[in-house]
């Protein structure tokens, strides 16, 4: 399974800090013509690094990889794994024989670093001279995340959409017949199913806590429809209705549930999220906030109850949402400097464009497919677990957090505010939104 997927959330947040001088410390120069002879057929070698690491992820990229190369035998694919965003950046500002051509990122929020910063190329004039329509190619959330201010520097590659992980046999012993489709079901499904020992837990219904395992802030907001910015580009966390209903209704299921303290010394006890103690494998809860990937380590760790998936509930008066989910997920771009842009283009294009690809790849990492035509193709492995994700993709009420120019650091701050929040330390809410929406605003400010 893809295992470095499943850190992508803290990845975004860690990278935004080791990527804050891109902003303005870096121009990128494309240093040589778009010609780069491959068309006519060039022998031509390009340079791809990546972030994928473990054996599976490693052999799928290249067996993509072998495939491209059979396609275009006069371009030669040299493969670098295990790279992170900022050694990837650091090259690419150096620039020179050493730089890759082709980057890609488990790291969404930094798409508008990568746009604005100019180190990776706008790809816009290349899917328009080849006909490629990326509204028609591409679900809306993963466009989305790979585009900022009308540069579309990044391609989405294979994506990540959360649902509902539920304990089916926990169900049955408490006598709910389906998974939540609303937050008062949800609620009420969450308190019937927590059963308690003294002054703990044997089985808790759901951990809403911020420092859960998947239960962000920005996660939650994906079922409100929370959008961030207004249209003038300023932070509206302070005004838009979702965000503090979001906030005050993730405060009272933790109360619901016993309150902040008793669930924090109940979290802490948790197993690893990436192994077979994870809470919702281990049974300590009987629902979660996951994505797709868990879906293989479920079938792999056997756990030893009946567990199925469902899309995340919604608040109750946005009903008819249902089916939303909030998406993420890897992107793929070219380097401004490469004086090898055709090639790198042909790439590109292959990795995140042909349907065949996109679906092994897919398969091969239980990953959600990233194209319209992939998730529809019969050749994806998809059982009824994992087309609960595929379903999630291809929802249109799906969403994800947009780009900003200084990456995921208006996540940071709301982030910070939630958990003031639910640990009752900033009980004037509206103050507080307030706050961080111009600690936002003065961030951005200062990055452009």
């Amino acid at each position: 399974m893809a295992r470095n997927s499943l850190r992508r959330a803290s990845a975004a947040l860690v990278s935004t800090t080791c990527l804050a001088v891109l902003a303005t410390a870096c121009t990128g120069t494309n240093s040589g013509s778009a010609d780069d002879g491959s068309a006519a057929g060039q022998d031509v070698s390009i340079t791809f690094w990546h972030g994928w690491s473990q054996d599976n992820e490693v052999k799928a990229i290249n067996d993509n990889i072998a495939a491209f190369e059979k396609k275009h035998p006069n371009i030669h694919v040299k493969v670098v794994g295990n790279i992170a965003d900022d050694k990837s950046e650091q090259a690419l500002r150096a620039g020179g024989s050493d730089a890759p051509d082709v980057v890609s990122s488990f790291t969404t929020d930094n798409v508008g670093k990568f746009c604005s910063s100019n180190v990776w190329t706008d790809l816009a004039p290349m899917l328009k001279k080849d006909g490629i329509d990326p509204a028609a190619t591409f679900p809306a959330a993963m466009l989305k995340y790979s585009q900022f201010k009308g540069n579309q520097c990044a391609l989405p590659l294979l994506g990540d959409a959360y649902g509902l992980y539920y304990n089916k046999t926990a169900f049955a012993a408490a006598g709910i017949t389906a998974p939540p489709k609303t937050f008062s079901e949800f609620e009420a499904a969450a308190v019937k199913l927590t059963l308690t020992d003294g002054d703990s837990f044997k089985q808790l219904g759901f951990m809403p806590n911020y420092h859960g395992y998947e239960t962000s802030v920005a996660h939650y907001l994906g079922q409100f429809g929370s959008t961030y910015f207004g249209a003038d580009g300023k932070s509206n966390v302070a005004t838009d209705p979702t965000v503090t209903a979001a906030l005050t209704w993730q405060k009272a299921l933790v109360e619901k549930l016993g309150g902040f303290e008793k669930l924090e010394k109940f979290r802490t006890g948790f197993g690893d999220e990436f192994s077979a103690k994870n809470p919702f494998t281990a049974g300590q809860v009987a629902m979660a906030l996951d994505g797709e990937w868990r879906t293989a380590s479920l079938a792999e760790d056997k756990p030893d109850f009946e567990w199925a998936t469902a899309p995340f509930p919604v608040p109750d008066d946005q009903a008819a949402s249902y089916g939303r989910g909030y998406q993420t997920g890897t992107i793929i771009g070219i380097a401004k400097g490469s004086k090898k842009q055709t090639a790198a283009w042909e790439l590109v294009k292959f990795l995140t464009t042909d349907t065949d690809a996109v679906v092994s790849f897919a398969n091969a990492i239980h990953n959600v497919p990233s194209t319209l035509a992939a998730l529809n193709s019969p050749k994806l492995d998809a059982d009824a677990a994992f087309r609960t994700f595929v379903d999630i993709a291809k929802n249109p009420n799906s969403s994800t957090t947009p780009a900003s120019v200084n990456g995921g650091a208006y996540q940071v701050s709301l982030q910070n505010l939630s958990y003031e929040v639910e640990a009752g330390r900033q009980n004037d809410l509206k103050a507080g939104l307030a706050a961080t929406a111009k600690e936002i605003d003065a961030a951005i400010d200062q990055a452009k």
